[in-house]
């Protein structure tokens, strides 16, 4: 697999995933109203620091500087036209409070990828 696909291709299908996910209407929960709610905020959060993650191991290997606060806005951006994608999915609506949950899961992925970073270079981050 070449450099460019080994790091854009997670990328683009965890993309793809939460487009298929956030497309469906019956999303499986757990019994507990309580619980589902946060084992759904829950997954929001790690949904999205997964793609932050996988932003900034995109563009750090593609030379970018800067690569956190790109991710961080890429995923923000991504998180807003999810939600906005389910506002016209039967029985789903985007919420701003879920692009806030996702906020909070790329800030803090984001903040354990940079930890410790150098600069980044074109071969990848320095640790």
């Amino acid at each position: 697999m070449t450099k460019a696909l080994r790091y854009w291709l997670p990328l683009a299908a965890w993309m793809v995933l939460i487009y298929v996910l956030s497309d469906r209407s019956d999303i499986p929960g757990v019994q507990n109203g309580i619980l589902d709610l946060v084992f759904k905020k829950a997954m929001h959060a790690t949904g999205y620091a997964v793609l932050a993650w996988l932003w900034w191991r995109a563009l750090t290997a593609a030379g970018v500087g800067r690569a956190a606060p790109w991710a961080f806005v890429l995923t923000i951006a991504y998180a807003v036209t999810d939600e906005w994608h389910q506002t016209w999915v039967v029985g789903r609506t985007g919420r701003a409070t879920d692009v806030l949950i996702d906020a909070v899961g790329a800030a803090v992925a984001l903040r354990l990828a940079t930890r410790g970073v150098k600069a980044p270079t074109r071969d990848g981050p320095r640790l």
